[in-house]
């Protein structure tokens, strides 16, 4: 397993040790220890699982303090275009974003540690999306960030997304730090 930093602070991609042979293919998708020895120091508490059209979107996401939310995510079958943005004030790449694809043919996955909004686009109908938390769903403590706020500018390759009612209703990265910085 390597861990591969990414160009924002904490966001790590996660490369597995595939062993193949006549009977498939074996992967470790999450080692604690090896995790320690990367400076990942994390207790997850929850698995989820998502089965996805193409050309779906699902985010931005992110819970509010103390329910934030560490995600490891990887793709289980299909593919995506994942996302994941700064919204840590006093971060060095605070409103940065980072896009990569995670798919189930090299089954890389990618560490997203409290702080950040998460989302990705589906790129391959019946793609199925698995991803372990570190703290446990808050209705209240649930907050997002448009798809398609135009100030992030987040290339999704996707077209015609189909996106939920609630995620178009969601503010964008400007209007949410505004009322954050009211509270």
């Amino acid at each position: 397993m390597k861990f591969v930093p990414t160009p924002l602070t904490g966001l790590i991609i996660i490369v597995p040790d595939i062993f193949q042979d006549e009977r498939g293919t074996f992967l470790e998708t999450f080692n604690h220890y090896k995790f320690l020895e990367a400076g990942i120091d994390v207790d997850f508490v929850q698995d989820n699982q998502s089965t996805s059209n193409i050309n779906v979107i699902r985010g931005l996401h992110f819970q509010q303090s103390p329910f934030a939310q560490g995600k490891l995510v990887r793709v289980v079958k299909g593919r995506v275009m994942d996302v994941a943005v700064d919204i840590r004030p006093e971060s060095p790449t605070f409103g940065r974003h980072y896009a990569m694809e995670l798919n189930s043919n090299d089954l890389r996955m990618l560490w997203i540690p409290p702080g950040f909004a998460h989302g990705f686009s589906v790129l391959e109908q019946d793609t199925v999306f698995s991803y372990k938390v570190s703290a446990a769903y808050s209705k209240e403590h649930e907050r997002g960030i448009r798809f398609d706020d135009p100030e992030l500018n987040i290339n999704w390759g996707i077209t015609n997304p189909i996106v939920s009612g609630k995620d178009k209703l969601l503010p964008t990265f400007r209007e949410y730090m505004h009322h954050i910085r009211q509270e």
